[in-house]
């Protein structure tokens, strides 16, 4: 198998620069048109540990947390503003962190970032928490419900719905990449790291989250895979975990349906309705 190009998408997506492109100019136009926000919170002594959050006219529901992906070495906070628009609409906050990329640090240490910026996030908004990523930010969204206790107790209580979209839930295939070379994951830390190998916190377990797995049915196999790896896993231990391949979209476009707040993506955030 070459696992390098099983898990490059810029090959394998038509017109695919246009989208690192067009991502921040549309976050650069959406932050300067929304008006109730607090950008750059800092959550850390380094200018990655930062995160903006958007509030939604009137009563605040709760908070929604995007994080974004870039295989853990690229992209910020400020690329994925107009992500937030959807779950605004439905009187959400929306929080948007950034966090220390490889090779600064190593992806355990940007899992605690992760949980870091949600940590403070959730203090600055009150009520229910839905956690989101896309691509590695699905892997980090996971993993802050699994594995070894990234959140404190009544933060995880507070979580009511994960959603991971087009997310690398286990590790070790990165292990046989040049990416690799980049990442420094180890055996040890795909062990500790990757959802999919990992018991899910006692919430999970007992039904308090609700998970869902998202993917672009024109998405590479290996990210298909990916997804339902995690239900499969999750499953086996009696955890019901919603599986989505959406049609015509690809690893790129997926993510586009959480600028309406009509869109299936946003109510599997929120936790409204369902999806097979």
């Amino acid at each position: 198998m070459d696992f390098d190009d099983a898990y490059a998408n810029m090959a394998h997506i038509p017109n695919a620069k246009s989208f690192i492109t067009k991502w921040p100019e549309r976050a650069a136009a959406f932050r300067a048109n929304w008006p109730q926000k607090q950008l750059d919170i800092a959550y850390g002594d380094d200018p990655r540990q930062r995160f903006d959050l958007f509030l939604p006219d009137g009563v605040t529901k709760g908070l929604a947390v995007f994080i974004h992906g870039g295989y853990w070495r690229a992209f910020a906070k400020d690329d994925w503003s107009h992500l937030a628009a959807g779950i605004l609409a439905h009187g959400f906050a929306v929080a948007l962190p950034s966090y220390r990329l490889a090779p600064q640090v190593l992806l355990d240490e940007i899992c605690r970032d992760a949980a870091a910026a949600v940590t403070l996030a959730a203090a600055h908004v009150d009520g229910p928490i839905h956690l989101a990523g896309h691509s590695a930010g699905g892997h980090l969204a996971t993993r802050l419900i699994s594995g070894e206790p990234l959140l404190a107790a009544p933060l995880i209580k507070r979580i009511v719905a994960v959603t991971s979209i087009s997310g690398v839930h286990d590790l070790r295939p990165l292990l046989h990449t040049e990416l690799n070379d980049l990442l420094a994951i180890t055996d040890d830390i795909a062990a500790k790291e990757s959802p999919a190998l990992l018991t899910p916190t006692a919430s999970v377990m007992a039904g308090e989250i609700g998970v869902n797995v998202w993917v672009g049915a024109e998405e590479r196999p290996e990210f298909r895979r990916q997804t339902d790896l995690l239900a499969l896993s999750w499953g086996g231990l009696g955890i019901q975990v919603k599986v989505m391949h959406e049609e015509g979209r690809h690893h790129f476009d997926v993510i586009d349906g959480l600028i309406a707040s009509n869109d299936d993506l946003v109510s599997a955030v929120l936790g409204q309705g369902t999806n097979t």
